[in-house]
């Protein structure tokens, strides 16, 4: 706790000779002003770094620059005036992965190992996405290198989804390969797996303060409460088996995962918005 205090401590004090100055010695500005954009990182990790620059062990964690919420979406201000910002915050990203590996070739009239030792390769593709908006309005107040701050936004996300296709290397046969193992993740007759996304919405107020301990740079925190909705889509998987006649093969999908939906109000901690209570250094400019 005390090496905490002392991490904080460093960086509101790195000024404080001049704490009410309002003007660097150079001519720079301390405080926002009408046009000027923000953003804004998650400071515990720099905090660890200073913290380290002071432990018993004489070593220091490397610092790093952190997304403020769980869904990495790039959030940042623009200043109409020096006490009024807009905020937003966006993250559209979509991920795809392709995994290979290699199993034996099959005799197609044994169904056993073919004598060449030859290899052919299972694949696997999986993909992902997702679309995340956030809005909202600050006011700030103070007059001094303390600000504090206040506002509300709404955020909206979509996605969340999940799709893997699976190709195997050997061809299916009902007389002699009815059935195979996946060679990249073990998975038996799987063809493809769905898991549908869904829909989250927010709404929160919000209340802060920040101090600015160079031009344009301030270390503060905020707190927020509000509701929270999200939604998920079922799930679903198909999959090659023999038909119930017992005379052919066939593909075969099934549910999953059912639809599901969460509801919470209260001190926002979800993911949307950041968690309750961060600590946060921002940058003006």
């Amino acid at each position: 706790m005390k090496k905490s205090i002392l991490a904080v401590a460093v960086l509101l004090g790195t000024s404080a000779t001049f704490a009410q100055d309002l003007t660097s010695k150079k001519g720079e500005t301390y405080l926002p002003e009408s046009g000027d954009w923000s953003v804004s990182i998650d400071a515990t990790p720099l905090l660890g770094y200073v913290q380290g620059l002071f432990g018993s062990n004489g070593g220091a964690s490397n610092g790093s620059w952190s997304f403020l919420n769980g869904n990495n979406a790039i959030t940042g201000k623009y200043f109409a005036s020096s006490d009024m910002a807009y905020r937003g915050g966006i993250n559209i990203g979509m991920n795809s992965v392709t995994e290979n590996a290699y199993t034996a070739q099959l005799d197609p009239g044994t169904g056993l190992p073919d004598a060449s030792g030859a290899l052919v390769v299972d694949e696997k593709k999986t993909s992902t996405s997702m679309i995340m908006l956030m809005g909202g309005v600050e006011w700030r107040k103070g007059s001094t290198r303390l600000q504090g701050y206040f506002g509300g936004e709404a955020g909206i996300g979509f996605g969340g989804g999940l799709k893997e296709a699976y190709t195997f290397g050997n061809e299916y046969s009902f007389t002699t390969n009815p059935s195979q193992t996946h060679a990249v993740d073990g998975s038996t007759d799987v063809l493809s797996t769905t898991q549908k996304g869904g829909v989250m919405f927010g709404l929160r107020g919000f209340i802060g303060a920040e101090y600015f301990v160079l031009p344009k740079l301030a270390i503060g925190g905020e707190f927020g409460w509000g509701l929270g909705l999200a939604t998920t889509g079922e799930g679903t998987a198909t999959n090659k088996g023999v038909n119930s006649g017992g005379t052919a093969l066939e593909d075969n999908t099934v549910q999953t995962v059912a639809k599901g939906s969460a509801f919470n109000l209260g001190t926002d901690n979800s993911g949307m918005f950041g968690p309750t209570g961060s600590l946060r250094m921002s940058f003006y400019f």
